[in-house]
């Protein structure tokens, strides 16, 4: 029997993830309008316009649905690359360093997170995207090693601290800090990495960061704005311009509009 030549059918696209789509259009969505929502007054009084916010915010929102439907076609082994997942380490650690650069790095509010190279952004949002690429990499390279303390627990967390350590030290940002460790060691677990060592080992790291963070803000000059962020609750009032602002406007909030708010509104 003699087999036809059958043509194979040439590569297409894949479908998008229709439920994706929408959550991520859902989300999208609401966020602009709530964008309109809360800054129209400030914008009108500050910008002669109540959207210019608002508008600014949408051009982000066009460009990032842009970069998101180009990098959906890009297929994810290229990941899988060494030289591609390394230079995303080393890119994401690097990065982090711009703060410090003269004429690059920007202060806001006394905070030294912010770079501004044409286009002012926070570099930790590239870092949190270059880390995941990078432990999806090493963590898939090293799946049946991830039972074992040294290589599926201390050597990956071990990767983690440093650029842990810049975003603290450098740019005591913390909230960024919590978020790389979380995302991290949910990863880690779903690869393989043991519950126990987090349980045991991990706890026992928390709870010696956060004595270091106490210790850091209670005796030098870095970081006690925490401690006044978290004890400010207590008289919000007693510096209602500094440390307790967030907690007044909270109750300025519920007061207002109650549990549910006051609704949409432009002026």
């Amino acid at each position: 029997m003699v087999k036809k030549n059958v043509q194979k059918p040439k590569n297409k696209l894949n479908p998008c993830d229709f439920t994706l789509c929408i959550t991520v259009a859902l989300l999208l969505s609401l966020g602009i309008v709530m964008v309109l929502s809360a800054s129209s007054p400030s914008s009108l009084a500050e910008e002669g316009s109540s959207y210019t916010y608002v508008i600014r915010q949408l051009q982000s929102a066009v460009l990032g649905v842009a970069l998101m439907i180009i990098i959906s076609r890009i297929d994810y082994k290229v990941y899988r690359n060494k030289k591609i997942y390394l230079s995303a380490y080393v890119i994401s650690v690097l990065i982090l360093l711009l703060v410090l650069v003269p004429n690059i790095g920007v202060s806001v509010n006394g905070a030294r997170r912010w770079v501004n190279l044409g286009i002012t952004f926070q570099p930790s949002e590239i870092t949190k995207i270059g880390l995941i690429i990078f432990f999806a990499a090493i963590l898939t390279e090293n799946r049946d090693k991830l039972k074992k303390l040294s290589t599926g627990f201390l050597a990956p967390l071990g990767l983690c601290m440093i650029p842990v350590l810049i975003l603290v030290l450098v740019q005591n940002h913390l909230s960024v800090t919590i978020v790389i460790i979380g995302v991290v060691s949910i990863m880690m677990l779903m690869a393989g990495s043991r519950l126990l060592y987090f349980v045991t080992l991990g706890s026992a790291g928390i709870l010696a960061g956060g004595i270091g963070l106490f210790a850091m803000a209670k005796f030098t000059e870095q970081g006690g704005f925490r401690i006044q962020r978290i004890t400010s609750f207590l008289n919000p009032w007693a510096d209602a311009q500094g440390a307790g602002w967030q907690v007044i406007q909270s109750l300025y909030a519920i007061g207002s509009g109650g549990l549910f708010g006051v609704g949409l509104r432009r002026e």
